[in-house]
């Protein structure tokens, strides 16, 4: 059905811009989509039973931590701190604050930015503004990790290469930096969007 551009006047919210011509909107839509499939395949292993997981999966997880040395990954996963790892804590609590939370709005926030639906936009400011939040305390992990030597290698302790240390900075970095510009991009929008109601609403009054 053709929408003609006096209906899109009239009625603004049915009228669906195409996401190509919303550079931030693709943006947030691509990290999503990239962010659904890692987060269900290796992030949240940890919380799934054992003998659910494919063994191609863990072997992923196994491939990544050997490369990395994640003190994140690796250590909620029993690659370090074999023995305890109960000071990870608040990291196990961020994983399924990401199942529990994030999962749906990787879904909501997919489908709203496709759509290009405005009700989307509190959504996404809280979601963004939560996972900048988490996602800096794990980038400040992987930047306060002891350097990788002979001894700590032999000893088993999470320490990692430069070249581990830079290629883990730029997996989180971008994980930090799109959800920071989401939730103050996000939060303008809202702004606008309850200025523009208060300024109806008060007009509205003066006809009334």
């Amino acid at each position: 059905m053709l929408i003609t551009e006096k209906q899109k006047r009239a009625y603004p919210a049915h009228a669906h811009t195409p996401l190509k011509t919303r550079p931030l909107d693709l943006l947030y839509f691509l990290f999503f989509a990239m962010h659904l499939p890692a987060t269900l395949l290796i992030d949240l292993q940890y919380i799934y039973p054992t003998q659910l997981v494919p063994n191609f999966l863990k072997s992923l997880v196994s491939f990544y931590v050997d490369m990395s040395r994640d003190p994140l990954i690796g250590g909620i996963n029993g690659f370090f701190f074999k023995d305890d790892n109960t000071h990870m804590t608040w990291f196990k609590t961020f994983i399924v604050l990401e199942a529990v939370f994030q999962v749906p709005m990787f879904v909501l926030g997919l489908r709203g930015l496709y759509k290009g639906s405005k009700s989307i936009y509190p959504l996404l400011a809280v979601y963004a503004a939560s996972s900048a939040t988490t996602t800096l305390a794990c980038l400040t992990t992987v930047l306060t990790t002891p350097e990788l030597t002979p001894e700590l290698l032999a000893r088993g302790a999470v320490a990692v290469s430069n070249s581990q240390r830079f290629l883990l900075l730029s997996s989180y970095v971008p994980f930090f930096l799109i959800p920071l510009i989401m939730a103050v991009d996000m939060t303008a929008r809202v702004t606008r969007l309850v200025k523009k109601g208060v300024a109806s609403e008060e007009e509205s009054k003066k006809w009334n």
